[in-house]
Formats: C-alpha cells, sequence, structure tokens
C-alpha cells in the first residue's frame, strides 16, 4: 500500500517527530492534496499535533483565486488550520527575475512558508516533491552546470523542510487520489513547453524509461550513493577546516600555506565553508573563488576587497576575513 510505503520512509529518515505542527505547502495539485490526506492520517494516529495549510497565490494565472477557493475548501475538509497569502506581491519582497520564473516563485513560497512557520510556532515545512520532481531538478542542475553537491538534487529533510513524498512516484499518487474520489487541481502551466522542467519531464525522462525499463530505480540508486559521498566529503570539509584554522572572537584565521596545500577539490569547498561560516555574501562561481586563491597566492601583507561589506586579510601567512 503506497501509504504504508510513505510511512515507512519517514521513519526510516525520522522525518517528523511526536506531536509536530507542520506547515504544509498546499497548493491544491495532486501531489499537495495526497500529502494532506496522508498528513491527516498521520494526525489521527497521533503522531502530528496540527497541520497548517499555506497557500500562496504566485498571479500567474487569471483562474489563481479559483485555486484558491478550492485549498480553502479542501484544507477545511481536512480539519487544517488554513492560511493564505492572496497574492506574491504582498509578501513585499524584491525579486529579480534571473531567467527563472519556476527560480522566483520557489524563493517566494520558501519566505512565505518560513514567515508562516514562525509566526505560528511551527515544527517543520513539508513540502510534495516526489520521484519525478527528483529525476527533473537533477537533469535541470545537469543541463545548467552544477557541483557534486548540486547533482545530489534534493533531500528528505534539509533544516527545517521535509520530503515525505521524495521516493514515490506521482501516477502512485495520482491513482490514489482518483481510486478514492478525493478532488485535485490540474495546472495548465506544467505542459507549457516553455518550461525547461517540463521538456525534460516530456522529453528527456520518457526517453531515458524507454531506453531501460529499470531506469527509475537506478537513478535513486545513484542518488542515494551521490549523497553518501556528498556527506563524506561535508565531513572532509569540516574536519580540514578545523585543523587548518583557529578561531579569536568570532573570526577564523586560516593558515595560507595548509590551504594551498590542499587538493584542489577540498580547497574549493574549505574556502565556501569558510565563508559561509564568516557568514559573509559572496556569488557562488569557482571564478570568485579562484580570485581568492591568486590573492592568497601572492607574497606580503595585503588586503583585498573582494564584497562591498568584506575584504581578505592576508598577513604573515594568515588569512581571515575583515567584514565592515
Amino acid at each position: 500500500m503506497i501509504k504504508n510505503k510513505i510511512k515507512n520512509f519517514i521513519k526510516k529518515h525520522n522525518l517528523i517527530p511526536q506531536d509536530a505542527k507542520i506547515v504544509l505547502g498546499l497548493s491544491g495539485g495532486p501531489d499537495s492534496v495526497f500529502l494532506l490526506d496522508l498528513l491527516t492520517e498521520l494526525k489521527k494516529e497521533n503522531l502530528i499535533k496540527e497541520i497548517i495549510a499555506a497557500h500562496l497565490d504566485h498571479e500567474w494565472r487569471p483562474e489563481s483565486p479559483q485555486d484558491e477557493k478550492f485549498c480553502a475548501k479542501i484544507a477545511k475538509k481536512y480539519g487544517a488550520n488554513y492560511i493564505i497569502n492572496n497574492k506574491i506581491s504582498n509578501l513585499g519582497l524584491d525579486l529579480k527575475f534571473e531567467g527563472s520564473q519556476e527560480d522566483m516563485g520557489r524563493k517566494a513560497r520558501r519566505y512565505f512558508f518560513e514567515q508562516v512557520r514562525k509566526e505560528h510556532g511551527a515544527d517543520l515545512i513539508t513540502l510534495a516533491h516526489h520521484a519525478q520532481d527528483q529525476q527533473e531538478t537533477f537533469f535541470i542542475r545537469l543541463i545548467r552546470g552544477t557541483s557534486l553537491s548540486g547533482l545530489t538534487a534534493m533531500s528528505p529533510k534539509h533544516g527545517y523542510y521535509i520530503r515525505p513524498l521524495l521516493e514515490t512516484n506521482k501516477q502512485d499518487l495520482v491513482n490514489y487520489l482518483d481510486t478514492h474520489k478525493i478532488p485535485y487541481l490540474t495546472d495548465p502551466s506544467n505542459i507549457s513547453q516553455e518550461f525547461l522542467r517540463n521538456r525534460i519531464r516530456k522529453h528527456v525522462i520518457p526517453a531515458l524509461q524507454l531506453c531501460d525499463t529499470r531506469f527509475d530505480q537506478n537513478f535513486q540508486n545513484t542518488i542515494h550513493r551521490l549523497q553518501k559521498t556528498e556527506l563524506f566529503l561535508e565531513k572532509l570539509t569540516q574536519e580540514t577546516f578545523d585543523n587548518i584554522s583557529t578561531k579569536t572572537q568570532g573570526v577564523f584565521y586560516i593558515n595560507i600555506k595548509s590551504l594551498l596545500n590542499l587538493d584542489p577539490v577540498i580547497l574549493y569547498r574549505v574556502l565556501v565553508h569558510w565563508l559561509i561560516t564568516q557568514n559573509v555574501k559572496f556569488p557562488v562561481s569557482e571564478g570568485f573563488l579562484d580570485e581568492m586563491i591568486k590573492f592568497l597566492k601572492q607574497p606580503g601583507s595585503k588586503e583585498h576587497q573582494l564584497h562591498q561589506d568584506w575584504l581578505l586579510v592576508r598577513k604573515k601567512g594568515i588569512a581571515h576575513i575583515k567584514s565592515y
């Protein structure tokens, strides 16, 4: 049974603690409606304390007001606490279009869900990403260019976010809803060839499934291996950073010689870890990291401004980040 499989997945990854208060991103589509149905069952089994269904109108389609009415109705049917932000423009976010409407929508939803979580003291935010979303995300990142971290795609749990459906096929979700006559919405933009994700969904993945019927399972196994490798590298990066740095009054000081002697794979990861640990803004690009390395290789004591809010300082073989 599909729900038993997902419940086992939740237990395996310790996704939901006892008496959890959960925010659910409810779009009205089959994925989020199925997840609402599942979470309601877990609530009846006393695992979940409260479900907060959060719906955001992206203002992309003229029928979005009807979508909101549907979400309100189905949330009420399941007894969920329903939260709505009528329009994405009401969030007060300065969202800049950078070539992907999907990415803009994702950022807006994350902001909205985080606000709901904080205001209602929720423990988790649950998203309805399924196995095919995972496949599509992998190929989007592969096409656009990414690191090993990017190729690990989505994880079952990251911070406050959980994805209980990540290893469940979408068709199984739809079949369950149809069998039990549970209504859901169909978004016409999901078939538009304007979006890269939809082109991958229609052309790339079916072609791979046609090449080998084992594609779905083999893909899932590959993602698992990539994620295990990434976890190992994260641990190695932390250990390496600890070995070549010292911390004084919240500032990390790095031994430049030890840093530059690292294998390039670990060197880049340590630099990123350093920047994140110091909580400074930086562009995620290899070119930016190469600029840092080039500066650190130079002799003498100098400062180099890499961002309007911070600069890199090199003195007597030791480097640190100086914030303004």
